[in-house]
């Protein structure tokens, strides 16, 4: 938010009666029954009355003075941005409630004020109570972000500690078998609505990144192993790479690059619990020089 002196439109030496004076002036501007065209208008509104929660409490005022909180009243050791919660808490938002005489959850204006007097004089008692009916219907805020994960944790499940939009971090929970493009939804930990006081849900989109080792093919899997020409020739064990660790498998004699093989189980899990397959394609590896085998394919060639 921004500073809010600025909000309010006085100098920072104003006395308690002229920041009381400017709060009530630019109220009832700034009212979103005023200016119900307006798209923003609640937004400024809201802003208006995070500043007057600031600098129209003397506690609070001298705090910020000090640098002890910032513009949202939360104290600048936490290290917050916007108005990010906790589950089920806020992390230093206010909740403004019309037409009820406490003013703020996160703490009253105790230069003896109340805002509820204003739209009662302004409006009347039935915007009063039109206002109180909007802020219990808003929903709150939602924030999302985008979370990398890798193939292996995508197939198997992770627990992740992530940063989310408002600063805080958390653990959450990367579900086994999760696709690329899955949304998911946590509930409470994002943005504090002002008038509700009730904490949004933030959403997480999980993006697999690539695996060079694998292409995905549906729910199966693919890969390429390099083999010596003389396993090839001779056939033999080969250890073959998988998500959760690589196996053993035995190549028959004489196996060329158009010969794959099909390793059970090893792919995705798809819907319904079905779990892919990973198939395996052999490269061949030619030694860089070796004169018995360039003989002995001379002689074969003659």
């Amino acid at each position: 938010m921004r500073d809010p002196y600025q909000v309010l439109g006085v100098a920072r030496a104003a006395s308690e009666a002229e920041i009381k004076k400017a709060y009530r002036r630019r109220a009832k501007d700034l009212h979103p029954d005023r200016n119900r065209e307006d798209p923003k208008a609640q937004d400024r509104f809201s802003e208006l009355n995070c500043a007057y929660e600031i600098i129209g409490d003397e506690t609070k005022r001298k705090q910020f003075d000090r640098g002890e909180i910032d513009a949202d009243g939360k104290p600048k050791f936490q290290g917050f941005e916007g108005m990010g919660a906790g589950r089920g808490g806020r992390a230093g938002g206010f909740e403004f409630n019309f037409g009820q005489g406490g003013g703020s959850a996160g703490g009253g204006a105790g230069a003896g004020f109340d805002p509820s007097d204003i739209f009662g004089s302004l409006f009347g008692d039935a915007a009063r109570r039109a206002g109180k009916a909007r802020a219990e219907q808003q929903k709150p805020p939602e924030q999302s972000f985008t979370l990398e994960v890798t193939l292996a944790q995508a197939v198997a499940g992770a627990t992740r500690r992530v940063r989310l939009p408002g600063g805080r971090e958390v653990e959450v929970t990367i579900p086994e078998g999760v696709a690329d493009g899955k949304v998911m939804r946590l509930r409470g930990l994002g943005q504090t609505d002002p008038y509700s006081g009730q904490a949004g849900d933030v959403l997480m989109t999980i993006k697999v990144k690539p695996d060079s080792r694998f292409t995905v093919d549906g729910d199966d899997l693919r890969t390429r192993v390099a083999v010596p020409l003389s396993r090839a020739v001779l056939g033999g064990p080969l250890h073959v790479p998988t998500l959760t660790g690589a196996v053993e498998m035995k190549i028959p004699p004489l196996t060329g690059t158009a010969k794959s093989f099909r390793l059970r189980g090893k792919g995705l899990k798809g819907e319904g619990g079905k779990v892919g397959d990973l198939f395996v394609s052999i490269d061949i590896e030619m030694p860089q020089t070796d004169a018995e085998l360039t003989a002995l394919m001379k002689a074969r060639a003659e």
